[in-house]
């Protein structure tokens, strides 16, 4: 299975970089795992114009990077606060449903700091939400892994903390 995280944003703390390092030597065990960052649009002027047009400007980068990476049978999930929410055990079983569909990759879309484009959230396949708070877009790329990781071990039976 071919995974791939698309975020915006770079990582700049070293100690999220040590833990994404971690899961991602975890996770090369099941699965083929890629991360593609994309550049966050800065703005001068935080105002809703401005806000558009930097999600706007994020949006057609990320359909440019979907098209480059989307194969034939591609799964789109893309992080959205207004998605979706499951617990693990139903993001497991999501998981599975889409594998036993035939799909041969997984690509998760992490948005900026302003969340996502429209057109990103119409591409995906199924709009997710790891819950109504709000997280740091940078920090989430961490969760997700976790949660991604977590799913690979329930999958293979094996023993992992609660």
């Amino acid at each position: 299975m071919k995974i791939t995280i698309l975020a915006v944003g770079k990582i700049k703390e070293q100690y999220l970089k040590d833990a994404i390092n971690e899961y991602v030597k975890r996770l090369s065990r099941f699965c083929d795992l890629n991360i593609v960052e994309i550049d966050e649009t800065s703005l001068q002027v935080e105002n809703d114009s401005n806000i558009k047009k930097a999600l706007d400007a994020e949006g057609s980068l990320i359909e440019k990077k979907i098209k480059d990476l989307k194969g034939d049978k591609t799964f789109i999930f893309a992080l959205d606060i207004n998605g979706k929410e499951l617990s693990t055990l139903d993001f497991h079983q999501k998981m599975e449903d889409v594998k036993l569909s035939g799909v041969a990759s997984i690509i998760f879309i992490i948005g900026g700091s302003y969340g996502l484009d429209e057109k990103i959230k119409k591409m995906a396949d199924f709009r997710f939400s790891f819950s109504r708070l709000t997280f740091p877009h940078q920090l989430f790329r961490v969760i997700l892994l976790e949660q991604i990781y977590r799913i690979f071990k329930i999958e293979h039976n094996e023993p992992y903390h609660k």
